[in-house]
Parts: structure tokens; C-alpha cells; sequence
């Protein structure tokens, strides 16, 4: 710059001056372009500020509060072993209709589940596979609300695919040499097989009494036992590893199932809300399908 338009020597007259005058206001002119076009492209790369209406909008209206979140957390469900088939269904569903939230199921005879729920267990929601059970749950003020009660059952006579004792009917359970498993009477099947054994007057003589219906089941289709006596839900979802036998005295003892969120849950909203599931349009639908009936 200086090597090519430097100052003249002192009293020089060689008529720089104007030139000096016009290419000062020349590189004024572009110096302004310069700065300019700097100040435009730097306003492009920064994003103007967002407003909160379009904050709120992105985010699913989060900040307007007129969308409710879907509901999320963990919650453990203690269920009578006969639910195990469709609540561990019922379960996926909740999961997937509720992203974030997780069911923990602990499956078992319902006088154990009580056992455990009386001594202090953490859980979220009990469903039980009769009232007696539960209502030794809401005399101990455990439930948070009354129980709902969703679904029933009766009892089956299973056996082994061939028949080997050729059972036809309840009283065929009492003869000699028959090789008989139920549940115990703390259970609820063990509860209902003794009303039908009652009603009937048939005095059974089982070689062992199991704490679930599910070690009923299994004691019969790994071919322990000649037959057993289990929820029409358990035969329907054994398929052909059990011969069933329906037998009308079992209208004696029809077993209704309630649930209810427990007082010490820790996401009661998320509890309830799986309630819901199961007492609901699609909760229904599953259980039926495994050959639950409604409610009594």
C-alpha cells in the first residue's frame, strides 16, 4: 500500500493529491460494502431467538400443558400364578402404551403373595385368584383403594394326554390307586377343590398337596401324577400336554379374582393405571381369550 500510493515528497506538484482524495473515498466505499456483507452472513448463521409459543410447540406443547405425558416409572405386580400367561401379555402392552415405564411381576400362590405383601415386600399392585386372600390384604389397610374384581374361574381335571387312570368325572379322583395332586387349602384352588369335595361329598386322597396351581400342572404333564386339579385358564394354556376334563360340580366353587393398588406403592398414578389395563376393553379381551370369564 505505502510502495504504491505513498505521499508525495514535501511540496511535490505532481497532482497526487486528487488521486489520494479519490481512492481514500474508494476504499471508504468498499470498506462499507465489506463490513456490511460481514454483519448480513453472520445473522444467517445465528438462529433467531426462538419465541415461547414455538418452544412450547416443539416439545409437544409440554410448556402450554395441554398434553399429558404418557406415564412413566416402575411398578412390581404381585399375581396369583394362574394370571402368569396373561398378565405377563397384559404387561408388554402396558409397556408399550406407556414409553418409560416397566412392570416387574412376581407370580405365585395368592396366600404366599399375601404372606409377603404382610411382612413389609414392596409392591405396587396385588391381584389376587380369590377375595379371601384379599381381604386378608384390606383388613390389614394394605390397599390404597377397594379392590376391583375383573375375572373368574372354576376348576379342571387334568391328566396326562392318554388317560392312563381313565378318569371321567370328579368322583373317579377318589378311587383306589389314582395317583392325585391339588393345591393346597391356603390356595385358592386347593380352597375350591375342598368346596367341591364338600358340596359333593367325594373324600379325595391326593399323594400331594402343591402351594401354586402351576406345580399342580407340571406335577401332571412331566407325568408324576395321574391327574390334577387345576383352573380351566391353566388346561387352555397347557394345549395338548393335558387331556381335560370338565365336571359340573365344579359350579360349586367359581373363584372371582380382584386387584387393587397397594397403600405403600411408590408410583401410585402408574399402578393405577395398569388397574385400568386390566380391568379395561383390551384387559378383558386377553383374559377371555385365555378362558377367563367376566367378573361374577
Amino acid at each position: 500500500m505505502t510502495r504504491t500510493f505513498g505521499t508525495s515528497p514535501a511540496g511535490s506538484s505532481t497532482g497526487r493529491g486528487p488521486i489520494r482524495r479519490a481512492y481514500r473515498a474508494t476504499v471508504a466505499a468498499a470498506t462499507a460494502v465489506v463490513l456490511f456483507a460481514g454483519v448480513t452472513a453472520c445473522g444467517s448463521d445465528d438462529p433467531a431467538p426462538s419465541s415461547p409459543s414455538a418452544t412450547a410447540s416443539s416439545t409437544g406443547g409440554a410448556a402450554t400443558g395441554t398434553d399429558t405425558p404418557a406415564a412413566a416409572g416402575t411398578i412390581t405386580v404381585f399375581a396369583a400364578a394362574s394370571l402368569k400367561n396373561t398378565f405377563t401379555e397384559l404387561g408388554a402392552t402396558f409397556e408399550a402404551d406407556n414409553p418409560g415405564s416397566k412392570v416387574v411381576f412376581s407370580f405365585a400362590g395368592s396366600s404366599d403373595l399375601v404372606t409377603q405383601i404382610t411382612n413389609g415386600a414392596p409392591a405396587d399392585v396385588f391381584a389376587s385368584a380369590d377375595t379371601k386372600n384379599m381381604t386378608k390384604v384390606t383388613d390389614a389397610t394394605l390397599t390404597a383403594d377397594a379392590p376391583v374384581d375383573f375375572a373368574s374361574n372354576t376348576l379342571t381335571i387334568v391328566t396326562p394326554p392318554d388317560n392312563p387312570a381313565g378318569i371321567t368325572g370328579f368322583a373317579d379322583l377318589a378311587k383306589a390307586g389314582v395317583n392325585l395332586v391339588i393345591c393346597n387349602a391356603e390356595v385358592p384352588c386347593g380352597s375350591a377343590t375342598q368346596k367341591v369335595a364338600t358340596a359333593t361329598g367325594v373324600t379325595l386322597k391326593p399323594v400331594s398337596e402343591e402351594s401354586s396351581v402351576t406345580d399342580v400342572l407340571n406335577k401332571v404333564t412331566s407325568g408324576e401324577a395321574d391327574a390334577g386339579l387345576v383352573y380351566v385358564t391353566d388346561a387352555t394354556a397347557a394345549g395338548d400336554k393335558v387331556k381335560a376334563i370338565a365336571f359340573p360340580e365344579s359350579s360349586e366353587a367359581v373363584n372371582t379374582y380382584p386387584i387393587a393398588v397397594l397403600k405403600d406403592t411408590q408410583n401410585a398414578d402408574l399402578a393405577q393405571k395398569f388397574v385400568e389395563l386390566v380391568t379395561g376393553a383390551k384387559g378383558q379381551q386377553v383374559l377371555a381369550a385365555a378362558g377367563f370369564a367376566p367378573a361374577s
